[in-house]
């Protein structure tokens, strides 16, 4: 694939991720109105962004693979190291908000996101390192004579796998709840 193709898909990448890093943004810039692990994982979200348009840069600049190719690592290592950054200084602001809670005598409201919302998230995740995985195994190792659709049928398929598995947890973790109407009142 030629840089040229590989830099106006990183760039189009770039532009749709403006729906993350518009409001990371937003986030970094009201300072100390945020948590400190609000702050954190904004500069996290936009450091990866950040690194997607430098890898755009570098693809229309650089002229070996490896320059794109470390400046990503590079970029996703910081986004990743920020990110779980803020996920353990979360964990102790909620620790200290329910000491805190306790304190006052109150039951302090559930935390974010449930168990099964990383489980589906992390179910998404393997199935894209396993699709990847699949599209390059068979793209280096297949025959050349193979038709292209099935070098794209395949890693779909596995998706399609995953992305079933996910939505199957999800259905049956639902809370019972979701779908009682309380009775209107007069």
């Amino acid at each position: 694939m030629p840089h040229a193709v590989a830099a106006l898909g990183a760039a189009a990448l770039t532009t749709a991720g403006s729906v993350w890093y518009v409001p990371a943004l937003a986030d970094l810039r009201a300072g100390a109105d945020r948590p400190e692990s609000r702050r954190i994982a904004a500069a996290a979200c936009v450091t990866g962004w950040a690194g997607t348009g430098a890898l755009a840069v570098l693809l229309l600049v650089a002229e070996a693979w490896w320059t794109p190719v470390a400046a990503a690592v590079a970029g996703a290592t910081v986004a990743t190291a920020l990110r779980l950054h803020a996920a353990a200084r979360h964990r102790r602001e909620a620790r200290e908000m329910a000491h805190h809670w306790t304190h006052l005598g109150h039951v302090p409201p559930p935390p974010g996101p449930s168990r099964s919302r990383n489980v589906v998230a992390g179910v998404l995740g393997c199935g894209l390192v396993a699709a990847v995985t699949v599209a390059a195994l068979h793209a280096l190792s297949g025959p050349a004579d193979d038709p292209r659709w099935l070098t794209a049928a395949a890693p779909a398929a596995v998706m399609g796998v995953f992305l079933t598995a996910a939505a199957g947890y999800a259905h049956a973790t639902r809370p019972a709840t979701a779908g009682v109407r309380e009775p209107r009142r007069r």
